[in-house]
């Protein structure tokens, strides 16, 4: 390319059409961020419950469900838990409190389906021991009109309780979950709070003045706020899973700040090269604009991965994390240009004392990389030897990774929210997290007959207890039996309880009916359904996203050998990520620092969650720190000289984009429930593993090691487009007005 031409690529020719028009480019983004958030006050947001989020067995059943009952009115569920340290429900003074608990509740007109303990039929509702009772109904309404008015209902039993100092009489269910959606939505919002500012605060640190570090921080926050606003509109087609927003935070924030970093350095490095204002912003953006650009689509295609699971749960995440990163790619090759060009070398106001003095670095990049990389380089068998040998050993737990749902004891054992439900749970084990059978059939007769024998072979397999309750839907035609297991819910004895009510009982009475229609579902059969379908997704997933990231990489570095290290480096930092979460969670390694109790598994979701992630952003720093590579071995330095010089220009924007990561990753391991503080936990170890053993020592020592072999391409392939790169000049943006 001539110095007086400007560079062809779709990155540079975007970086130059935002300098020439920035009003336009700036105004427009805020436009578009104001009416991606209207968006989604103008159109609700579709929010997935269990009947979309269900697979396997579990899903049909919920259909079955879904068919015949009308939802509104029987999808929630509250239990009154009345218990006495000595007295049974033969006293005098204990009939009198379910006496008057039942009075208190039959005054609400909203209460369906009230029933005491008491009543004729309702034995299941009273403990084996006497010593504890359930007075059951259901309050009217969805999800949403219920949590309304519970907390009026909650008062009354309260009211009960003070009433009979005795006796322990609580609320639990419906009452349980509002609270627990409370909790979390403070503790996220608290996560995003505590978030937000630290990322600030590191960046002031790596860049040494307030104005460049808000730069990338508004890039990261504006790219999620429309993301949330725009996320409203698939929505519609696949409901979104409740915490995808949080997601779309996390993911959001952290590539947000990393590309306008990366664009940002750049500018930076040409600026104090001795390029113009104009000039170091066009080298920005042909390279590390290009970086974005081809680091973008690869993260993209990573999560694009999560459609083929078959789970709207996954398919959910990734149209929210796809969705973000699109939107964060976007604004920095359109909006971060004008931006710069409008502030000039003004990006250094607001510098912070000290700082500044740190922060100037010659054309050499960073002497403490180099300090490492000097040996790497003269000893690169030793080096790439020793850094796999350690990766391996930090991922070597992953052999023994288990999956397990946690269900209550994701939750430390001291929320209060949770109190009452655990107390239900000691006192009728299974019955909170129950299984529930759908059952269709033209023939009631029979089919109430097998219920009763189906009752009856439960309760003699000793691993499904009361209480068991029948509900039959309006027009006759569909029964739901809630059937306690046995177990915590997602552990081996719930799991077998299941196997036993799927494989033995059910056959031996439900099938006898000619025509009927039968599946289990429940909180124990959705966690297994999902794990057994999760395992079966795995290989075609790993392979999707194997496959079109080696493709795109091939394209983008004209390399067979570059492709391939960067899976095989990739999937490393994913096993010793998996490592890290057996050793903390599975083992209980991290248990006190972390306040959690460990449930010996990993949450179902979150291996294939984190494989899509984690190599998606990974690729980040490797697209970053191979296109300084490639651009300096396009100028004509040697492979050995290409890698130094290109690990020491990006060492620091690549450390300080990792350090933002990890922060941000870190903040939502202070949540209390433990399938957050995995994610949270796994993402970080993942980019602090990737971004230094990986690529300081890993990546330098093999390219080394491979010499011009790095950049091998079959003669078969050599109409794979020429992607240029940044040669001696740039060529001037032009300057608007």
């Amino acid at each position: 390319m001539s110095p007086l031409q400007p560079s062809r690529n779709l990155a540079a020719r975007m970086g130059r059409w935002s300098a020439a028009h920035r009003k336009t480019a700036i105004f427009g983004w805020l436009t578009f961020v104001i009416a991606a958030l209207a968006l989604s006050f103008a159109i609700p947001v579709q929010l997935a419950d269990e009947n979309d989020t269900a697979v396997g067995e579990a899903g049909r059943a919920n259909q079955i469900i879904d068919r015949a009952f009308d939802l509104d009115e029987t999808g929630q569920s509250e239990f009154v838990l009345i218990q006495s340290d000595t007295k049974t429900v033969d006293d005098p003074a204990f009939r009198a409190t379910i006496e008057e608990t039942v009075r208190e509740l039959s005054t609400f007109t909203r209460v369906d389906d009230l029933h005491s303990p008491l009543e004729a039929g309702q034995e299941g509702q009273i403990a084996a021991d006497r010593r504890a009772v359930l007075v059951s109904f259901t309050p009217r309404g969805d999800y949403d009109e219920a949590a309304g008015y519970i907390d009026s209902i909650v008062s009354r039993v309260e009211g009960v309780q003070r009433a009979h100092p005795d006796f322990y009489v609580a609320s639990a269910g419906l009452s349980t979950e509002k609270a627990l959606d409370e909790l979390l939505t403070s503790q996220f919002g608290r996560a995003g709070l505590i978030a937000i500012p630290l990322t600030l605060i590191i960046l002031l640190l790596v860049l040494g003045s307030l104005t460049a570090a808000l730069v990338p921080v508004a890039l990261g926050v504006t790219a999620v706020l429309a993301t949330i606003g725009l996320v409203t509109l698939p929505s519609q087609f696949i409901p979104i899973t409740a915490g995808v927003n949080e997601v779309i935070l996390l993911i959001g924030l952290a590539v947000g700040v990393d590309y306008a970093l990366f664009y940002m350095r750049r500018e930076r490095d040409e600026r104090r090269a001795g390029r113009s204002e104009g000039a170091a912003l066009a080298a920005a953006a042909a390279t590390s604009g290009r970086a974005v650009l081809v680091s973008g689509f690869t993260v993209m295609i990573a999560m694009a991965g999560m459609f083929l699971s078959g789970s709207k749960f996954f398919m959910s995440f990734a149209i929210g994390t796809m969705m973000v990163v699109f939107v964060a790619m976007i604004g920095s090759l359109t909006v971060l240009p004008a931006i710069l060009s409008v502030l000039g070398d003004r990006v250094e106001k607001g510098r912070i004392p000290f700082l500044g003095r740190r922060r100037r670095e010659n054309a050499e990049g960073s002497r403490a990389w180099g300090a490492i990389l000097r040996p790497v380089l003269r000893h690169p068998l030793i080096a790439a030897l020793a850094s796999t040998a350690v990766l391996v050993v930090i991922a070597l737990p992953a052999l023994q990774l288990h999956t397990a749902d946690a269900g209550l004891d994701g939750f430390p054992k001291s929320l209060p929210e949770l109190q009452s439900l655990r107390a239900v749970e000691d006192a009728f084990p299974g019955g909170a997290q129950a299984a529930t059978v759908a059952i269709r059939s033209d023939d009631p007769a029979q089919v109430e007959s097998a219920i009763a024998d189906l009752r009856t072979a439960a309760l003699a397999s000793g691993e499904m207890q009361n209480p068991i309750e029948v509900e039959r839907s309006p027009d006759g035609s569909t029964y739901r039996v809630d059937i306690p297991l046995a177990g915590a819910g997602t552990d081996e004895a719930s799991d077998h309880a299941l196997a036993t009510l799927r494989d033995e009982v059910l056959p031996a009475t439900l099938a006898t009916v000619p025509g009927v229609e039968y599946a289990v579902t429940g909180f124990t059969a959705e966690s297994r359904d999902f794990t057994d379908a999760m395992k079966g997704s795995a290989p075609l997933i790993f392979g999707f996203v194997l496959l079109l990231a080696f493709l795109l990489l091939l394209a983008a570095f004209r390399s067979i050998v570059v492709a391939l290290k960067a899976i095989v480096l990739n999937l490393l930092s994913v096993a010793a990520a998996y490592g890290v979460l057996v050793a903390v969670f599975q083992w209980g390694w991290g248990e006190n620092l972390l306040d959690f109790n460990s449930t010996g598994g990993i949450a179902p979701w979150l291996p294939m969650f984190l494989f899509v992630i984690l190599f998606g952003l990974s690729m980040d720093y490797h697209v970053f720190i191979l296109s300084r590579v490639r651009e300096a071995y396009d100028r004509g330095m040697s492979t050995k000289d290409a890698v130094e010089h290109g690990i020491r220009s990006t060492a620091g924007v690549v450390t300080s984009a990792s350090v933002v990561m990890v922060a941000v990753f870190s903040a939502f391991a202070l949540l209390p429930l433990i399938d957050v503080k995995e994610m949270g936990i796994g993402l970080a170890a993942a980019i602090l593993i990737d971004a230094t053993i990986v690529r300081a020592v890993l990546l330098p020592a093999t390219m080394t090691l491979l010499g011009d072999a790095n950049w091998y391409l079959p003669r078969w392939l050599a109409w794979l487009p020429r992607l240029e790169h940044e040669r001696s000049e740039a060529g001037q943006l032009p300057q608007a007005a």
